[in-house]
């Protein structure tokens, strides 16, 4: 059967560093083809996780929701949906960054790295160290985000990469469905993770799409998460 989101609440949670400007922008437009209602809390670099289930809960006080992320977003929407399953309609997963303990995962030791960099060089250095490793619609895009959550960055990502992520093994659990969005050729968002992901949810398909793709139009990767969903 179809997973309905018309007329549905949706909360998706910004990735580590990033901001509701760029999940607005990623998400608005699919969601609203599909007649759901996009609501994108900005991070608390001082409180991210807390702040992000807060939003959470606050949406779900008047009924059932959609939830879901980017990356660190995603991981929080996933665990929030396994501990309230009477709560979420489906899950939307773009980027997954791990599953379980962070541990080596490419997306927690880059925002380690880039935490010790900010508290050792300040938010101009690392801007510009930043800039010269990343695609430039990237660099932009962290560029102004970092900007507004300086200078509680480093918190917040130092907060995300200890993370600990629902694990496989939970994720066998999950009840609501889940749609995930990953790019293929994304080495901080391994491609494996998002396969893991589905692998293990009992009712889960998955979307590929590229950085190019995102790049161009960050609205490439809600369409794939909400064209994940319609498979299910």
């Amino acid at each position: 059967m179809a997973v309905e989101l018309r007329g549905v609440a949706t909360v998706l949670l910004p990735g580590t560093g990033s901001d509701d400007d760029y999940v607005y922008r990623a998400f608005s437009r699919p969601l609203r083809d599909v007649g759901a209602t996009l609501i994108a809390p900005p991070p608390r670099p001082d409180r991210l996780i807390d702040g992000y289930l807060s939003a959470l809960d606050d949406a779900a006080r008047d009924g059932p929701i959609g939830v879901g992320g980017v990356s660190i977003g995603a991981a929080v929407a996933a665990a929030w949906a396994l501990a309230h399953p009477e709560s979420t309609v489906a899950v939307l997963a773009a980027l997954p960054a791990w599953a379980g303990a962070p541990g080596t995962a490419p997306a927690a030791l880059a925002a380690r790295h880039s935490a010790s960099q900010l508290r050792a060089d300040g938010l101009a250095a690392t801007t510009t160290q930043m800039r010269a490793s990343s695609p430039p619609w990237l660099a932009d895009e962290l560029a102004r985000s970092w900007r507004a959550q300086w200078p509680r960055l480093p918190d917040a990502m130092e907060e995300a990469a200890a993370y600990v992520a629902p694990s496989c093994a939970d994720l066998t659990g999950l009840v609501p469905p889940l749609a995930v969005a990953a790019a293929l050729d994304d080495p901080i968002h391994p491609l494996q993770v998002a396969v893991d992901w589905v692998t293990a949810a009992p009712r889960a398909a998955l979307v590929t799409v590229t950085l190019d793709q995102i790049g161009a139009d960050p609205a490439a990767l809600g369409a794939a998460c909400l064209a994940a969903l319609a498979e299910l």
